[in-house]
C-alpha cells in the first residue's frame, strides 16, 4: 500500500454559502469547484492549497451523515483523505491488517475520485478516506 499525500481534509459545515467567504476573503483561497454528490447527500466546495485540498461538506438531507455529524459534534474537521494509486489494493491490505472498513469496495466520490472510508474505531478516532484518481492511471 502506498499513500502518496494528503488528498484533502473534509470539513463539515452548516452552509457552503456562509462558509466559503471565510476561506476566500480571510484566508485568500479560491473555491474552484462546487458539486453535489447525491448518493452521499452532500454538497461540496473545494479549495486547493499546495498539493492538498480542503473540501467543505454541506448536508443536503437532515438524515445525511454530515447533518448527523454536525448535530452531534458541530461544524469542524470531518475526515482526512489520503491519495493512493489503488483504493482496491489499500482496502485489501488494510482489511488483512484488521482495519474495520466502512466501504469494502471503492465507490465514486466528489471530483470523480474512487473513494472508500475506514471506520474511526480502527483509526484512533479519525474518519479516514482513501482516494484514487482514475484518470492518473
Amino acid at each position: 500500500m502506498e499513500l502518496t499525500h494528503i488528498e484533502h481534509l473534509g470539513i463539515a459545515v452548516k452552509s457552503l454559502e456562509e462558509s466559503i467567504p471565510y476561506y476566500e476573503n480571510i484566508l485568500g483561497l479560491k473555491c474552484y469547484s462546487i458539486e453535489e454528490v447525491k448518493d452521499q447527500k452532500v454538497k461540496t466546495a473545494f479549495f486547493k492549497i499546495g498539493q492538498t485540498k480542503i473540501e467543505l461538506l454541506e448536508s443536503t438531507d437532515p438524515e445525511g451523515t454530515i447533518a448527523k455529524f454536525i448535530e452531534k459534534r458541530g461544524e469542524g474537521v470531518h475526515h482526512v483523505a489520503f491519495a493512493t494509486n489503488s483504493v482496491t489494493d489499500c482496502l485489501t491490505e488494510l482489511s488483512d491488517k484488521g482495519v474495520q472498513l466502512i466501504d469494502k469496495a471503492p465507490r465514486k466520490g466528489a471530483e470523480g475520485l474512487n473513494i472508500a472510508f475506514l471506520h474511526p474505531k480502527s483509526t484512533h478516532g479519525v474518519l479516514t478516506e482513501v482516494c484514487e484518481d482514475p484518470n492518473k492511471k
